[in-house]
């Protein structure tokens, strides 16, 4: 028999006092209908034989119906005032199984008989206009009627879901759950974010997801490097369903990360796109505004904590330490590796030392020898760390272009030389190509094209490492008087004219970006990047630092490592004698790289020790005492967190290989800030942050 209303009515007044909140009623029947599942557990047990009245299955629910009545147990400060009281929970827990038998939830009967689950309701939770004057407010009005679309669920189940969208009869502005149009100055229709929003849209045929399944891409992104296609498979084999495609697994991520990305940078007043853009318009305005072709982390330029800041040292707290001065030549807790190295020593075919650039004084200036007085402030330093990692997207074949291609499926230009496709691709030939070819007529010109498809087509990435591995197996052959036989992978391509094969200008394939520059502080907490095209050269280096701190030098760092600090110091005197970043920083080369320097280089061995032992730079030297007693000078700093990065980059390469010039930025940027948030994690578990007093 069909419960009514007025039964409903009754068993509310026999189990509820009235003086109960409408909203704490609905939660206990809430709960009641959720129970479903443990019910239906022990009524199965029950019917067997020797079986209790209450089995374990029942006596589970004493605590759920205690909760029940009162949820502030559970989340304290969420709901206001204290519960009924533990008797009108023991009382609703005694005849539970009337009750919910009564309700037709005690489940006994078939899976078909339950409560169906509600749809979901998607609109936006803004009540007045906000694009409009809020003097006076404008509250909004429904567009249309109700929209039937497809939600998935953070369980990966789906179900059919009502969209509605709010309207603003003032200004025209349409609210959705997840971003809010409304026309521009020129009456184009114009977006904005909701930052919070709980539901996403990934497809304009009516595809929406919640926000846990965002969520869910990004902990299979960080955990286990799931690609875009991956994720999707993975979301469709679960839910046995096909709605999950690659494009809208790349949508979901561009909604669900821009969104991190923007507030992570606090540009979300800044942000305006066309309405309802495609995914490639979506990403090009994202791009553009976390940063083309790098950028910088401006929440973490204040990062500071015990691994990548010290309070300001003197040569005197080394003197006071117990410090043992030694020579300018030796790193800090690198002795015994140093002593193994024969670069630091003068090479025999080296005669001279490499001269400082005028008007650097030949010795490096100490610190301060005496700390301010007892009361003053130090002050503190910085460390931030920088190094190239090989791994890019491809750019358009012609040399010394920047630009991304408009193929990456099999294309060789950008937009700006698409033309360039129809002239032979050997330059400078100039004449129009054959149909189905690269080159032109000229026999020469084609015959050299078939050598080099023969050379490279087979040539892969994987390809060559295994041939690299062998090579590295077969065991080297005596010394001879011209060295070590190896056998060594080369290119050899026949001689196009008079032009050796290997000096052929040709634009047969896409050229690829040549590495990025990653900088982090000493902690491993990003800062920036920036990329470097055809080589790790010393100018775009130093144009991608200048670029992280054009906006924000009174965050520059004390000490920047660089594996060739040295070249970029006499790079940074020589251009430009007044530099800021002669003022601001000091240059050193990491522990690892600098014992492989050359003696003969005056400039690095004075200037760019990671950490000297005769007390020049006290900042980067700590005094420690072992279990004997004794003293050893120690790193302040770890110079090697660029390192470190580039090895977690390492497991992205495949998929950063792949994309645009745009996707990858994204995705470089998304990586980046993933890190450093795991970074900041640790630091926190670790109790590293810094003290109030520094």
């Amino acid at each position: 028999m069909a419960v009514t209303l007025r039964d409903l009515i009754v068993v509310l007044e026999s189990y509820f006092p009235p003086e109960l909140s409408v909203s704490r009623v609905m939660y206990v029947l809430a709960i009641l209908t959720s129970i479903y599942p443990i019910l239906r557990l022990h009524h199965h047990q029950a019917r067997g034989p020797r079986q209790p009245r209450y089995t374990a299955w029942f006596k589970g629910l004493r605590p759920v119906a205690l909760h029940a009545f009162h949820p502030e147990r559970l989340a304290p400060g969420a709901w206001e005032g204290d519960g009924p009281g533990d008797h009108i929970a023991n009382d609703l827990y005694r005849d539970l199984d009337n009750i919910c038998e009564f309700l037709g939830i005690n489940g006994t009967g078939n899976e078909k008989d339950r409560v169906c689950k509600p749809p979901t309701v998607l609109c936006t939770t803004h009540l007045d206009c906000i694009i409009c004057p809020p003097d006076p407010p404008m509250s909004l009005r429904r567009r249309t009627g109700l929209q039937k679309v497809r939600l998935l669920h953070t369980d990966f189940t789906s179900s059919t879901a009502f969209l509605y969208v709010a309207h603003c009869p003032r200004c025209s502005s349409d609210y959705y759950p997840d971003c809010v149009t409304f026309k521009g100055d020129n009456n184009e229709r114009l977006q904005r974010l909701e930052y919070n929003a709980q539901y996403l849209r990934i497809s304009k045929r009516g595809i929406w997801v919640e926000r846990g399944v965002a969520v869910a891409q990004e902990k299979a992104l960080l955990r286990f490097r799931a690609g875009w296609s991956n994720f999707a498979e993975w979301i469709n084999s679960i839910a046995d369903s096909n709605e999950m495609t690659p494009r809208r697994s790349q949508r979901l991520f561009l909604e669900h990360f821009s969104r991190r990305l923007i507030v992570a940078q606090n540009r979300e007043a800044e942000f305006l796109c066309p309405a309802h853009p495609n995914a490639t318009n979506f990403a090009k305005t994202i791009r553009n505004l976390v940063g083309k072709d790098g950028g910088t982390f401006t929440k973490w330029l204040k990062h500071g904590c015990q691994d990548c800041t010290h309070e300001k040292r003197f040569h005197a707290d080394l003197e006071t330490e117990g410090a043992i001065m030694d020579n300018n030549e030796g790193v800090a807790d690198m002795d015994n590796l140093m002593d193994d190295q024969t670069s630091l020593e003068l090479p025999q075919n080296e005669t001279r030392l490499r001269e400082m650039p005028a008007g650097m004084p030949d010795v490096a200036q100490c610190h301060q020898q005496v700390p301010p007085p007892e009361g003053e402030a130090r002050g503190y330093v910085r460390m931030a760390v920088m190094d190239g990692k090989t791994i890019g997207h491809r750019i358009c074949a012609v040399i010394d272009c920047r630009n991304g291609l408009v193929n990456y499926r099999n294309g060789r230009f950008c937009e700006e030389h698409l033309q360039l496709r129809n002239i032979c691709a050997i330059i400078p030939c100039g004449r129009p190509v054959e149909i189905g070819e690269v080159t032109c007529d000229d026999d020469s010109h084609r015959t050299w094209h078939r050598k080099w498809l023969q050379r490279f087509s087979r040539l892969s990435y994987p390809g060559v490492r295994r041939v690299i591995r062998r090579q590295e197996e077969v065991p080297p052959a005596p010394e001879t008087e011209i060295g070590v036989s190896r056998p060594v992978l080369t290119v050899n391509l026949p001689q196009l004219g008079n032009t050796p094969g290997s000096e052929v200008v040709h634009t047969f394939r896409a050229r690829k970006l040549y590495c990025i520059e990653t900088v982090q502080w000493a902690c491993g907490v990003p800062i920036g990047w920036g990329k470097c095209y055809k080589s790790e050269s010393l100018p775009q280096v130093l144009s991608i630092i200048d670029r992280i701190w054009a906006m924000y030098r009174e965050f520059k760092p004390a000490f920047m490592v660089y594996d060739d600090a040295c070249d970029l110091l006499r790079h940074i005197v020589t251009q430009d004698r007044g530099s800021h970043w002669l003022v601001t920083t000091k240059f050193i080369v990491d522990a690892w790289h600098y014992i492989g320097h050359k003696a003969v280089d005056v400039l690095c061995r004075t200037w760019c020790n990671p950490a000297p032992l005769d007390g020049s730079q006290p900042d980067l030297v700590w005094v420690e005492e072992d279990e004997l007693g004794e003293k050893h000078t120690t790193r302040a700093f770890n110079t090697e967190t660029a390192e470190q990065l580039n090895s977690w980059l390492t497991g992205f390469e495949a998929q950063l290989r792949q994309m645009s010039d745009v996707n990858f930025d994204i995705y470089v940027h998304v990586l980046l800030m993933l890190f450093g948030e795991m970074v900041e994690e640790k630091i926190l578990e670790k109790g590293r942050g810094l003290d109030e007093d520094l």
